[in-house]
């Protein structure tokens, strides 16, 4: 059961989605901006991740979440708006954050067969 997981951090708190390999939501929500936080967040909903999408970005580099050992995939922002603008169907989910659609659209690029191995400093 293949799960993908895209990640949209901030200084205080980190919205999580969690893919099925369908491109199902199978769980949406937030946690601490702390690494271990995410990690114990990340273990708990999504236990099959094989891939963790997070673009770079000033925090990208500081939670290191390889080194926890998570499969951690850091995408350049323009890479990840011309993959999603490949997609036939952009529509995204509404919920109470304005930025909500981010980490789904982060897991949703991560989770595609051409995706490059994971590289970076995360």
């Amino acid at each position: 059961m293949e799960q993908y997981v895209g990640l949209d951090v901030s200084l205080e708190e980190t919205a999580v989605c969690v893919l099925d390999k369908t491109g199902k939501v199978i769980w949406r929500g937030r946690c601490s901006s702390d690494p271990d936080a995410i990690a114990r967040t990340v273990r708990d909903r999504a236990p099959f991740a094989v891939r963790i999408g997070l673009e770079t970005g000033q925090l990208s580099t500081w939670l290191s979440l390889r080194r926890l050992d998570l499969p951690v995939v850091c995408l350049d922002a323009r890479h990840a708006k011309a993959a999603l603008s490949l997609q036939v169907n952009k529509t995204t989910m509404p919920t109470a954050s304005p930025r909500s659609s981010e980490p789904a659209g982060t897991a949703r690029s991560r989770s595609r067969a051409w995706t490059a191995r994971p590289s970076g400093s995360c």
